[in-house]
């Protein structure tokens, strides 16, 4: 599904990613954790085309198509998904106008009809189910006067409706209370399937003891260094990062 070869990324000219490689196939959940600046949040910008960062090296493949090439929009089109740490408000556009609106372009592009209305609440009534977000938040303007928790169930709810093929959560369990956490890591969950994808970035083991991943990896200073099973999230969760940067000064 995902092709990362030798990604090298910067913003204001200061790199932060440093040679990125990553497969993720059709069906697989991959975690990257990572101390502070290690460029965990940089990646995922990049994956889904801000502009505020600059591809100096490297290639990004996409279900066989140069995902570089595309436009924001193009990539979302694709099938990408993103989760935002601090989802933003949007004041004055409803969460049913904002989901309409997205979906029907995501259909225009692929050449289907734009979703009848009837189909389409049917269809948003099924997926805040899978949040157990109420019906009154659809009505509200997107992610205004939401708590931290609701707008986190909100993202899973977007990301429900548009059924992407790789979705990424970037620190999605940040601020998260149990059970805000449980409704969240339970969406996730439910919205597997074997054609779809994740990427989860989180600090923390405990999403993760909820959705559990099939690969782990470490970033740090801008690359991969350390790829496992869920395991290595325990041993991050015990021993912090340190050990991985004194097993790295000593192979230097």
């Amino acid at each position: 599904m995902l092709e990362v070869r030798n990604l090298h990324a910067s913003i204001a000219g200061k790199e932060i990613l440093k040679g990125i490689d990553l497969t993720i196939r059709d069906g697989e959940t991959h975690t990257i954790m990572g101390p502070n600046g290690s460029g965990k949040s940089t990646l995922s910008a990049v994956l889904v085309g801000n502009p505020l960062y600059e591809v100096t090296e490297g290639e990004v493949w996409f279900n066989g198509k140069n995902l570089l090439e595309m436009k924001p929009e193009e990539r979302a089109h694709e099938g990408l998904f993103l989760s935002f740490q601090y989802p933003i408000e949007i004041p004055g556009v409803s969460m049913t106008n904002f989901l309409k609106s997205a979906i029907n372009e995501k259909r225009k592009a692929q050449g289907l009809p734009e979703m009848k209305a009837p189909e389409f609440i049917k269809l948003m009534n099924e997926k805040r189910k899978i949040v157990e977000l109420d019906s009154k938040f659809t009505r509200r303007s997107v992610n205004e006067g939401f708590s931290g928790g609701e707008k986190k169930r909100n993202e899973i709810f977007q990301m429900a409706m548009l059924e992407p093929k790789l979705a990424i959560l970037d620190e999605t369990d940040s601020g998260l209370d149990v059970d805000a956490m449980r409704i969240v890591a339970e969406g996730v969950n439910k919205l597997r399937t074997p054609e779809s994808s994740c990427i989860v970035i989180t600090h923390y083991d405990r999403l993760l003891e909820m959705i559990r991943p099939d690969v782990v990896h470490v970033l740090y200073q801008g690359r991969l260094v350390k790829t496992a099973g869920p395991e290595l999230a325990k041993e991050i969760q015990e021993h912090g990062y340190d050990w991985i940067k004194n097993e790295l000064g000593n192979e230097e």
